[in-house]
């Protein structure tokens, strides 16, 4: 247990439990501030040691450290870290069963932890807010803090409730922390969670010994300029960045093919391979991983020589993180990107894709504003219903309770699924009288199909005239005397109108006009990628401008600094083959409900997949992607021209 921070030398502090005699830079003011009772943040390069600007701190706070973070994988090795220091430590979410949720839970309320990792979907929670609203909260930290805006590259839309919270639950201080925020950003994290810009510190962005190199390529030479490279360049770690997991899977087979010791890296893949190919590239020397950005956030390896961008990033943002996992030991390791211009109209796709229309958007106003005053959603189902998809369904529903509209209530679960772990007349008979009497009437609500039995709780609860808290809470604790296996299947969302919009139409075309700038956005973020690589200025000093640093001269080993601008290649855009007009108003004429509005037809030619072009089951139509190549603002216009 840590002591009070007025009477403990801070670094014996980091001596005693970290191990450390002085402080890397920018971490002694970002703690000083926090023991000083200030609220801070701190905007550290990849690998800079974030991490102990709250760790410290939780040893010398009376009272409990919330750590929210998104990335699971990092609160697990970060909190194996801990243990080993003899830290308490622990994490709550979506892998925990009841019984460990439970014991964590009591830990933090006997004052047993120090630091408590969760992620930002846990504030959904309504029984956890109440059980975290009951603890003093010394210090409320907030990782990956750029999603919390929306100017930023990784708006997670949970995050705007997070400052909230803060508040709700009388945090003493808070902590913000990202590798990448330009001064927008920062300014955004700041008004949103309160901390003075004074107390928001900064650290040099620039790191000398990362050679910055791009290489203007046609994709049909690029896999051959990476293999020669690979051959040629003295042998080390590398992790090879592409877009999409079918380009892992091929681009790591044809670099096993030509000897390299290369496997694939992406969200598509099972855990227990992901965490195989991880546990590989710590160990190994010479190994190579193709990954989707989905790999490297908690990756701490030391000696990655190499950082290739396959594809290009989808903002500078990505890739100053991405190329940040190179080279943290000190020694120089060299960041290429294979630039090929045609590779941006998948790029371009995914943010277009996450644009609704006006129709689909004023669709959802309607829907949610019919309803009851309390009503509750299927996420899935709404999304679906209006082709939105899921992640921007959930942004445009978190923008209506910002601003007033909605109050979220605690999701909870429409169906629950049981096996008996042994016969009903086995378990019945350890109970009597009207307990008894109820399980028997519980299962008979409940429908039988091969070796699972399903039940509706709400559906029960009425039948048997009881609340639906006490069906739940039966088959929970039946679960936990291992008398069933219990599944909750189904998750619903309640939420609560607060008041009614004065228009409706307005509303609607507010919303819409919210998700086309942030569409803007995430283009021009693209485009800055390409003009930082193909301007005419050294590339380090581009990029640490873009964070707010100045360096005080061209760092001299860039590829600009060594050979001059580089001839970016327009990008291929192959005409448009009106010849296909008949069949496309065929198959509009088809799928009308689907295929009638201009911007969901110029998805489904582009092959850019919705949740109405999967419900339609369309994914596989002929026309399906026939427009891949053309550039979806191109096929938008000829669409809107000709039908």
């Amino acid at each position: 247990m840590g002591t009070d921070a007025s009477t403990t030398d801070v670094g014996t502090a980091l001596r005693v439990h970290f191990g450390f005699d002085q402080f890397r830079p920018g971490q002694q003011p970002v703690i000083d501030h926090l023991l000083q009772g200030r609220s801070a943040a701190a905007v550290f390069p990849t690998g800079s040691g974030k991490s102990l600007c709250y760790q410290l701190p939780a040893l010398l706070l009376p009272g409990l450290t919330l750590v929210v973070s998104p990335l699971i994988a990092l609160m697990k090795d970060q909190i194996d870290a801990l243990r080993a220091r003899g830290i308490a430590a622990a994490r709550l979410d979506s892998t925990l069963s009841l019984d460990e949720y439970r014991e964590v839970m009591e830990q933090a309320r006997n004052g047993q932890l120090r630091l408590l990792y969760v992620a930002p979907e846990r504030f959904n929670n309504e029984r956890f807010r109440q059980s975290v609203e009951g603890l003093r909260i010394a210090l409320f930290a907030v990782d990956e803090a750029h999603c919390i805006s929306e100017w930023g590259h990784n708006f997670r839309p949970d995050y705007l409730k997070l400052a909230e919270f803060a508040r709700r639950c009388n945090a003493e201080r808070v902590l913000a922390l990202t590798a990448t925020a330009t001064q927008k950003v920062l300014d955004d994290i700041c008004r949103n969670l309160d901390i003075a810009p004074g107390c928001a510190i900064r650290t040099g962005f620039y790191r000398p010994n990362l050679e910055l190199r791009a290489t203007p390529v046609d994709a049909g030479q690029r896999d051959a300029l990476l293999i020669e490279e690979l051959r040629n360049n003295p042998p080390g770690p590398a992790i090879v960045y592409v877009t999409l997991q079918k380009t892992a899977e091929h681009l790591a087979e044809k670099l096993r093919q030509a000897g390299f010791d290369a496997r694939p890296y992406h969200a598509g893949m099972q855990d227990e391979a992901r965490a195989s190919v991880q546990e590989h590239f710590m160990a190994a020397e010479r190994a190579i991983v193709v990954a989707t950005i989905a790999f490297g956030m908690g990756v701490d390896k030391a000696d990655i020589r190499y950082v290739y961008h396959y594809n290009p990033p989808k903002s500078l943002e990505n890739y100053s993180q991405e190329i940040g996992r190179a080279g943290r030991d000190g020694q120089p390791s060299l960041c290429h990107t294979l630039l090929c211009p045609d590779d941006l109209n998948v790029l371009e796709n995914f943010v277009y894709g996450d644009t609704p229309d006006r129709e689909a958007i004023q669709g959802l106003i309607d829907d949610l504003f019919g309803r009851d005053r309390d009503f509750d959603l299927n996420l899935h189902a709404l999304s679906g219903d209006h082709d939105i998809r899921p992640l921007v369904l959930r942004t445009l529903l978190t923008y209506l309770e910002l601003a007033g509209y909605l109050q979220g209530g605690t999701p909870f679960y429409a169906e629950y699924k049981f096996k008996p772990l042994m016969s009903s007349a086995e378990i019945l008979g350890r109970f009597e009288g009207p307990r008894r009497s109820f399980l028997a009437d519980l299962f008979r609500q409940s429908k039988k199909a091969r070796t699972w039995f399903s039940i509706d709780p709400a559906q029960a609860a009425h039948t048997l005239r009881t609340p639906r808290e006490r069906i739940i809470s039966a088959l929970d604790w039946l679960g936990e005397q291992q008398m069933l296996e219990v599944q909750a299947a189904g998750v619903r969302h309640r939420y609560r109108r607060l008041k009614q919009p004065d228009d409706l139409a307005a509303l609607g075309e507010h919303m819409y006009q919210r998700a086309v700038e942030r569409e803007a956005g995430e283009i021009g973020r693209l485009r800055q990628v390409l003009e930082l690589l193909g301007g005419d200025a050294c590339h380090s000093a581009a990029l640490a401008a873009h964070f707010g640093e100045t360096l005080e001269r061209d760092c001299g080993h860039c590829g600009w600094c060594r050979s001059g601008r580089i001839k970016i290649p327009p990008r291929r855009e192959p005409a448009i083959d009106d010849s296909l007009l008949p069949r496309i108003v065929a198959a509009v004429d088809e799928k009308p409900q689907v295929l009638g509005r201009p911007r969901v037809l110029a998805r489904f030619l582009c092959g850019i997949p919705s949740p109405g072009i999967s419900r339609a089951r369309l994914g596989k139509h002929p026309l399906a992607g026939v427009m891949e190549q053309v550039p979806f603002q191109r096929v938008l216009s000829w669409v809107e021209g000709n039908l």
